[in-house]
Formats: C-alpha cells, sequence, structure tokens
C-alpha cells in the first residue's frame, strides 16, 4: 500500500511543477499585468453567464472582409463563441494572403500561437506574434516577419484592435497559458467561407488557396466546432482529428 501512494506523490508534485514552471515561463510586464487586473473581473462575469470559464483553453478565428476577430472558449468536448472582436485595420493591402516582406497584406491560414509569442512590452500596446511565416508560408517562398495581432489601433499588415479591446483577447490567453493550454490556434479566412461567398469571389487570383482555407473552415463548422488538426503535404494544408 506505501508504494502506490509514493508514485502518486511524486506524480502529483511532477504535475504541480510543470504547472509552475510553465507559468514562470510566460512573458509578463508591469503593463499587461495591470491591464490584465483591469479586465479580468468583468471577463469572470461574462464568461461565467455563459457558462464558461476564464483560464479555459481559447481557440481565435479572424475574418478579413467582416473585419471580425472571434474568441471561442473551450467547455467540455466543443468550442463555444464567447465574443466577436471589431478589428480596427489590417492594413491597406485588401484580400489575399501575405506573399513577401513590405506588401502591405496580412496573412490568411492556420497558425498557432505559445506562450512565448506573447509581447506584454509591444510598441503597440499589448500583442501576440501569429507565427507568420508558418510551414505553408515556407513551402511558397512567402516572407516577412513581426506579423501581429496588438493594440493601438494602427497597422501597416497586422490585425491591430482597439487597446481595450486587445487587453480583453491578451488576457483570455495569458489565463489559458497560465492553467495549462500549451498553444492557442488561430484561423484566418478573408471572409465567412460560405458557398455564397465563394461564388461572389470566384474571379479571383486567389480563389483554389481560399478552396483549400475553406476545408479547414468546415472541418470546423461541420466537427461539434473542434479545430482540426493541421499538417501541411505537397504544398496544401490537410487537416485531420486532433
Amino acid at each position: 500500500m506505501i508504494r502506490p501512494i509514493k508514485t502518486i506523490t511524486f506524480v502529483s508534485i511532477f504535475i504541480l511543477a510543470s504547472i509552475c514552471y510553465a507559468q514562470n515561463s510566460i512573458p509578463s510586464s508591469p503593463r499587461s499585468r495591470e491591464a490584465i487586473n483591469r479586465v479580468a473581473p468583468q471577463l469572470r462575469i461574462e464568461l461565467e453567464n455563459e457558462e464558461l470559464q476564464y483560464g479555459a483553453p481559447i481557440f481565435i478565428r479572424i475574418f478579413k472582409e467582416e473585419m471580425i476577430l472571434e474568441v471561442w472558449i473551450r467547455q467540455g468536448n466543443r468550442f463555444y463563441l464567447f465574443k466577436s472582436y471589431p478589428i480596427c485595420t489590417y492594413g491597406s493591402g485588401g484580400l489575399g494572403p501575405k506573399t513577401r516582406q513590405g506588401d502591405g497584406k496580412a496573412p490568411e491560414g492556420f497558425y498557432f500561437v505559445t506562450p512565448n509569442r506573447l509581447n506584454p512590452l509591444s510598441d503597440f500596446h499589448l500583442s501576440f506574434n501569429l507565427g507568420y511565416p508558418n510551414r505553408y508560408d515556407r513551402y511558397h517562398h512567402r516572407t516577412g516577419s513581426a506579423l501581429m495581432v496588438h493594440g493601438s489601433c494602427v497597422s501597416i499588415g497586422c490585425y491591430a484592435m482597439t487597446d481595450s479591446l486587445i487587453e480583453e483577447i491578451y488576457a483570455l490567453g495569458d489565463a489559458a497559458f497560465r492553467n495549462g493550454q500549451s498553444y492557442f490556434r488561430v484561423h484566418i479566412f478573408p471572409f465567412r467561407m460560405t458557398d455564397e461567398n465563394m461564388e461572389r469571389h470566384r474571379d479571383s487570383e486567389w480563389y483554389s488557396f481560399w478552396e483549400n482555407l475553406k476545408e479547414g473552415y468546415d472541418w470546423f463548422e461541420d466537427n461539434g466546432h473542434l479545430p482540426p488538426n493541421v499538417e501541411v503535404e505537397n504544398g496544401r494544408y490537410v487537416f485531420s482529428e486532433q
């Protein structure tokens, strides 16, 4: 009877130590802590009203044409839409993916954010790096760097929010990381990828690329609002169950 108790104790200590290490590895600053402390109480209330929890895993979708950033919160075995935040601007490049440094375009595709991509000392209030270029972008020799979601409401290719809105989004991401989420996904689309919208944009030079993005969009919509695992094979995004 002694051996199992010791094993359980060791495992418990290991888990606690891992959580503490993860929390300590999350970037922080007086600015981010002040912002989080200010917005967290109201976020907790709003989440509780939706039967969701502060610190639960998050998932983000961005729609360029609609200029909307959605934050989804996981509860049980699916994600629920918590809030849709208006985007101030994503620059003047318009629809279509970013392909080269200086083209003024904001990325489209499937990205993820790890704790080290949070920037609590951003020149644009608070921010997180999308991880562009990802494997797909590198396969297609796309260039550019430091593509963010940030505050200050100005952009030449990032997704810019007001300072008050980036504080909420940043706080939700920070809380999810501190509660154990190792990364959160950010899926970025040119528009809501309905059949009607696809038909409306059929003549675009990016239509075949958008057809590939639509596969990931449809996966989420058709599979209980669970984002798919995303890989790159032969220059295309491919999707599977996580």
